[in-house]
């Protein structure tokens, strides 16, 4: 049975009434979606051992389509692969790290701005960061001041996710975003062409929280967007160009 059909058939039984006045089942009997009635995830890796995770594949759908911003000298959090896969007329790719590590180029520090240098890129790529950040207001200054006047900021947060363990551990793992929470944080350092949105609906974020994979699911059900469900929230930020 497929995901979606069994969602359908769960939804369907575990409501108490109907239209009509038709009483359904109250609940479910033992053995019936067995699949959903679980303790434990299918994955508790996000997917990545199952195929793609939800929200790379969301990730992906989101800066592929401001490709053309990622151009010229561009800074990646954590390794370079979409400045690599989808980066266009790329001039110089650095990665940017905490520690050092293979292939980071830059070791600092977003929230404190240690090691950071100034006006310095012309796009910035941020996934999946700034809910490891506690102070965010600090780190949207530092992330604005990477650019050039013009430079653009890319950025994604989780919006429905599980806790990511390690990253907890390591980092910290402190926020949940909805658009207008991404959208009211970047505005307190950008000024210009702020963009927000989401991706997801009941279904992938379903299908995220139990660790299915994005190829698990039909592309009609990845392509649907419910604003009611944010799986990933993305946000696109300009600096201000230089007056004169």
């Amino acid at each position: 049975m497929k995901w979606a059909e069994l969602v359908q058939r769960v939804s369907v039984a575990a409501r108490r009434h109907v239209p009509g006045g038709r009483r359904a089942q109250r609940t479910l009997r033992p053995g019936n979606a067995s699949e959903l009635r679980r303790l434990k995830p299918v994955s508790g890796a996000f997917g990545f051992d199952r195929g793609t995770p939800v929200d790379r594949f969301y990730i992906e759908r989101f800066l592929t389509t401001n490709a053309a911003a990622v151009s010229g000298r561009v800074l990646e959090f954590g390794d370079n692969r979409y400045t690599r896969t989808i980066g266009r007329d790329v001039t110089r790719g650095d990665v940017l790290h905490p520690e050092a590590a293979a292939g980071v180029t830059i070791v600092g520090d977003v929230e404190t701005g240690a090691g950071l240098p100034a006006e310095a890129f012309d796009c910035v790529i941020a996934t999946q960061t700034l809910n490891s950040v506690f102070d965010l207001t600090a780190a949207v200054t530092h992330l604005h001041d990477l650019l050039v006047p013009g430079g653009v900021l890319l950025v994604t947060v989780p919006g429905i996710s599980q806790v990511t363990e390690f990253d907890d551990a390591r980092w910290g793992d402190f926020w949940r975003f909805t658009p207008r929470a991404l959208d009211r944080t970047l505005r307190t350092r950008f000024t210009t062409e702020v963009q927000c949105s989401s991706f997801g609906n009941v279904l992938s974020s379903a299908a995220f929280l139990y660790g299915l994979a994005a190829e698990e699911l039909a592309p009609e059900e990845l392509e649907r967007n419910d604003r009611r469900y944010p799986l990933l929230v993305t946000g696109r930020a300009v600096r201000a160009p230089s007056r004169g």
